[in-house]
């Protein structure tokens, strides 16, 4: 995608995509962007929801160009409404728009950097000290989900007195997380007075902005690249064959909130000398995938943009917890352990063993026996983030 493409007008489209859970429909709203530009279509294995939709551009279950996603960033946080009354909360969904929504958040930073903004994630893991609201995703795989609170004094008194509040998504599909989080966050933050909605996809149909702001009490509005509406009418069987049983040890593993999970006021960056470690070892016309772990995906997406600027071929995605099929969008799958120690599988998506010259694998959990196997089913390097400027 260019400026060009972005300033075209699509017309609408409609599809009918059978797959081995049921049938999907899909139709979209003229807009900005044309469907296939933005997503495919994949199955789940998850009885609650047997489809998905595999965004092309959020750098997740789909190898993306950094560039392309640092696009729909400025083009979200374009969307934002001009009098956005200020402090602004944004707030990244879990586990798969954690790193759209630090994007947006970046983005809105660029535009507006008198402004005063914070940035948190939802996240499935627990901080230890950190306040934290529990509130549920209905439809997902792991219907918990955890905010925790600031614990820096100055960030947690700029949260109570938040006035507006960005929920960022990758898709927006009946508002009820929405809904959850924001009347959780207007519990603890009476001052709110605007929510606004940012998604790639919005599949809420008409009038459940207005829906949602009854249910929330507040104002809400909505930016999203593309727009539409889908039914599902799942099959008479599921195919439970298709859950890998990878599992390793369920003792846990710390995380701690230095990448967003209890605030952040600035962007990101990465060390040049980290690029330039990299960088050297990588051959002209030689291919290379950035891949994030879990919850980890803004950081790679930045080491990934780092290297598509100096001129290297490079893509980004992420490992996952949730399971699909390979089917439709998703061409391939690994599983392995869970690096974050809760004994959950994990998958990769569309990377096959010696697709890329240079893999690189970056977390932040400690290298354990989950993330070697990962490297070696890949034939990747691990690259560990102990810290912003703490790079191995």
């Amino acid at each position: 995608m260019n400026d060009r493409t972005m300033g075209d007008w699509h017309a609408s489209d409609s599809r009918e995509v059978a797959m081995p859970t049921g049938v999907l429909a899909v139709r979209t709203e003229p807009g900005p962007y044309p469907l296939d530009a933005l997503l495919g279509f994949g199955a789940r294995a998850n009885a609650k929801r047997g489809f998905l939709f595999v965004s092309k551009v959020l750098g997740k279950h789909w190898p993306s160009r950094p560039g392309a996603m640092r696009e729909l960033h400025d083009a979200l946080a374009a969307r934002l409404p001009a009098a956005l009354p200020g402090p602004v909360v944004f707030i990244a969904m879990a586990e798969t728009a954690i790193g759209l929504g630090q994007g947006v958040f970046e983005a809105h930073l660029r535009r507006h950097p008198e402004g005063t903004a914070l940035f948190l994630h939802t996240t499935r893991y627990r901080i230890d000290g950190a306040p934290l609201v529990e509130f549920a995703e209905p439809h997902s795989h792991a219907p918990r989900q955890f905010l925790h609170l600031p614990t820096d004094p100055a960030l947690h008194e700029l949260f109570m007195r938040a006035r507006s509040l960005v929920l960022v998504d990758d898709e927006a599909s009946t508002g009820t997380t929405f809904r959850n989080l924001a009347a959780a966050c207007r519990a603890l933050n009476p001052a709110l007075a605007h929510v606004h909605l940012a998604t790639l996809t919005d599949f809420m149909g008409a009038g459940a902005g207005d829906a949602l702001a009854e249910a929330i009490g507040l104002p809400v509005t909505q930016g999203a690249a593309l727009r539409g509406s889908y039914t599902f009418a799942a099959g008479a069987s599921f195919p439970e064959t298709a859950l890998a049983q990878v599992v390793g040890a369920a003792d846990g593993v710390a995380v701690g909130g230095a990448f967003g999970r209890t605030g952040l006021l600035r962007p990101l960056s990465i060390p040049a000398a980290t690029v330039d470690a990299l960088a050297s070892g990588i051959g002209a016309g030689e291919r290379v995938l950035v891949l994030g772990t879990g919850e980890f995906m803004h950081a790679p997406f930045l080491l990934a943009g780092a290297l598509e600027a100096r001129g290297i071929e490079v893509a980004v995605q992420s490992t996952t917890r949730s399971p699909i099929l390979e089917w439709g969008a998703i061409g391939s799958r690994l599983a392995f352990a869970d690096n974050y120690g809760e004994g959950i599988a994990n998958y990769v998506y569309n990377v096959r063993p010696g697709q890329y010259a240079h893999v690189f694998i970056c977390h932040e959990t400690p290298a354990g026996e989950a993330l070697r196997d990962l490297a070696g089913q890949v034939g990747g390097r691990l690259v560990h983030f102990r810290s912003e400027s703490d790079i191995a």
